[in-house]
């Protein structure tokens, strides 16, 4: 990487932020080889496959080819998923092109002063009917793609607004309408292989060893990233470039484990059991949501390998700077000392503006005439930043050196590296969600699903 993604821990230290903050003893990297190398074990028997995502150049050249194809004809991509078939591509969209409704094309241009967004891009992650009736209403089905994500092949959700969304393309495509519908899924099993291999549909695969939260980089996040115009070559390699950096086995030159170290320390040894991420960017706004999943799923485990109860994981909560410095630092600052925050900032901003030298009569306005909105925005996040040190709450830092689709690719690859290394930390399976598949049944029964039917007495 040119400019590399910095992370800071300096504010989570005692010498810092006190009692609340960490000692050497409890930040002790001797295990950073084994943490590591455990890891690297489960990725070279290809029993976890994100970290080899980046070198799968067929799967991204034929992503590319199909994209380039399409977007020709389509105004907009609607996305049909939910969970890490959704927020990921989401995440994607927002970084690079910026937060809905505003946002510029991939080319940062403008035709005259109607913002062009084209493809736009769609999200249905859930199933309030509201929501489904209002996105439909909005788009033209003749200028649409659908992008229908499940890893399983049969979420309920999912599978309840495909049958949705199928219709009403039939009805103006017709036939056609089958090659406007693209499905990614697994390649082996579950109903929406067989419904997309009988409609004909085009087809990408999620391998089997990614799991929906780390399916970022698989056709999940890239196929709806190459049809709205982002560079995929450009994500890919950042992420491939990230990592060389997490495969080191020193902590000090690894920035996704120095970080996964001083996560699992605040937790476990200073009981901050609620993680603030803090973004100052509205660009990385949908990021929070994004890891806000991986973070949770990924770490929140009742037993660990051994089969004891052990009830991990941190609460991820997401934060936009500068905004909820108004709505939620008055609780970080004084509030429950079960917290940590970090802080996601970027060092070049995609624009700039210049505050106007108006009211210099006014103490409130003069002071800030001439001076760079990029200025105040800094200013902001190292302001909350002092504050909470100074209030004793430990908090980090991740610097990108500019939001775009290769700094982007870095930075989420780095998260789930963090993430995978904090598993082996626990002692437990970063990769499962046993939590989350009782609701899934007990939402067959209810729906009246063939074989779940004890599922609906239970809740009788």
């Amino acid at each position: 990487m040119a400019k590399r993604i910095d992370f800071n821990f300096d504010n989570t230290l005692a010498s810092r932020v006190g009692a609340e903050g960490l000692t050497a003893n409890d930040l002790d990297y001797s295990s950073s080889k084994d943490v590591v190398n455990a890891f690297r074990a489960r990725v070279d028997s290809g029993e976890i496959g994100f970290p080899n995502l980046p070198d799968d150049k067929r799967v991204i050249g034929a992503i590319n080819e199909f994209a380039q194809s399409m977007r020709k004809d389509i105004d907009d991509v609607l996305l049909v998923g939910i969970g890490g078939s959704a927020l990921g591509p989401y995440a994607l969209d927002v970084a690079i092109r910026g937060p809905h409704p505003v946002q510029l094309d991939v080319s940062g241009k403008a035709a005259g002063k109607k913002i062009v967004t084209r493809p736009r891009l769609v999200v249905l992650d859930n199933v309030d009917p509201g929501l489904i009736d209002a996105a439909l209403s909005s788009l033209n089905p003749k200028r649409t793609a659908v992008c229908v994500i499940t890893k399983s092949g049969s979420t309920a959700e999912s599978l309840a607004q495909l049958l949705i969304v199928r219709e009403w393309m039939t009805k103006s495509l017709g036939k056609k309408a089958r090659s406007r519908i693209i499905a990614v899924t697994d390649p082996q099993k579950g109903e929406l292989l067989k419904i997309a291999q009988e409609e004909k549909y085009p087809l990408f695969f999620v391998p089997a060893n990614i799991g929906g939260r780390f399916s970022v980089f698989s056709p999940v996040g890239l196929v709806p990233a190459a049809l709205i115009g982002l560079d995929i070559n450009a994500l890919m390699k950042g992420a491939r470039d990230a990592n060389a950096l997490c495969w080191k086995t020193n902590a000090n030159d690894n920035p996704a484990l120095q970080s996964a170290y001083v996560h699992y320390a605040l937790d476990t040894k200073r009981q901050k059991k609620i993680e603030v991420v803090f973004a100052y960017s509205s660009y990385l706004w949908a990021s929070a949501f994004w890891y806000r999943q991986l973070w949770a799923e990924s770490l929140g485990k009742k037993v660990n390998r051994k089969g004891e109860v052990v009830h991990t994981g941190q609460t991820p909560v997401a934060a936009l700077g500068v905004t909820d410095q108004h709505s939620q630092v008055q609780l970080y600052a004084e509030g429950p000392k079960d917290k940590m925050i970090t802080f996601w900032g970027v060092d070049k901003y995609r624009k700039d503006v210049k505050i106007p030298k108006d009211l210099k009569q006014y103490d409130s306005t003069g002071y800030l005439g001439g001076k760079m909105m990029s200025s105040l925005f800094t200013a902001e996040r190292r302001a909350t930043e002092a504050a909470l040190t100074e209030a004793g709450q430990p908090n980090c830092r991740w610097m990108l050196p500019q939001v775009d689709e290769y700094n982007i690719g870095a930075f989420f690859q780095m998260l789930e590296f963090q993430t995978a290394f904090c598993g082996e930390l626990y002692g437990i399976d970063a990769f499962d969600q046993p939590g989350v598949e009782l609701g899934k049944k007990l939402t067959y029964g209810l729906m009246g699903r063939k074989g779940y039917e004890d599922f609906a007495k239970m809740l009788k």
